[in-house]
């Protein structure tokens, strides 16, 4: 999916781009996707730190050893979630370029590891773990939305065409459609 769209205007002939990144990292979503998201890892590390660590003491056998696993890969997951947030607020604050941004972005892994609710041994763990685990897992599916919807395509680049909506090609068939047979 391309973040760039051309807007056609039959009526008026012309034609406007619409960037979805651009006008998402101004909008108060991302402010508010953000924040969600700082919130998170800060949550995150209150309880890993604190109640979570306690809870730990007391897993016994193979509930312990995937309490270490899971608590890392919530910790790598989220610091992931976190890079990818501020990558895209540098960008929108004018700390880095457009180019700084894609070749950061490029090291930050948005990968999903296999959601642990169908792992033996996955219920035993803490309420509190396994809640942070399903945010995290929303918010990463969300930012993984919000980045495909906002990486540029290779082929659109300097020079190159922007992918027109399809709404407005349909549209604008409509229209002409009906012109020629009102004629």
């Amino acid at each position: 999916m391309s973040n760039v769209f051309r807007v056609d205007s039959a009526r008026s002939g012309s034609a406007t781009t619409v960037s979805f990144g651009e006008r998402f990292q101004s909008s108060g979503q991302f402010d508010h996707i953000f924040k969600e998201g700082m919130a998170l890892v800060e949550r995150t590390a209150s309880y890993l730190d604190g109640p979570g660590r306690k809870e730990a003491k007391t897993l016994t056998g193979g509930a312990g050893v995937l309490y270490a696993t899971e608590s890392m890969r919530l910790t790598t997951r989220l610091l992931d979630l976190a890079s990818w947030l501020l990558i895209r607020r540098a960008l929108r604050e004018g700390e880095i370029t457009d180019e700084e941004a894609q070749k950061k972005r490029r090291r930050v892994k948005l990968q999903a590891f296999g959601r642990p609710s169908h792992v033996n041994g996955y219920s035993e763990l803490p309420q509190g773990l396994r809640g942070l685990i399903e945010e995290s897992f929303a918010l990463h599916d969300r930012i993984c939305q919000l980045d495909r919807a906002m990486s540029r395509p290779e082929a659109v680049g300097v020079g190159s065409e922007p992918v027109a909506n399809p709404v407005a090609q349909q549209v604008n068939l409509l229209e002409r459609a009906f012109a020629t047979k009102a004629s």
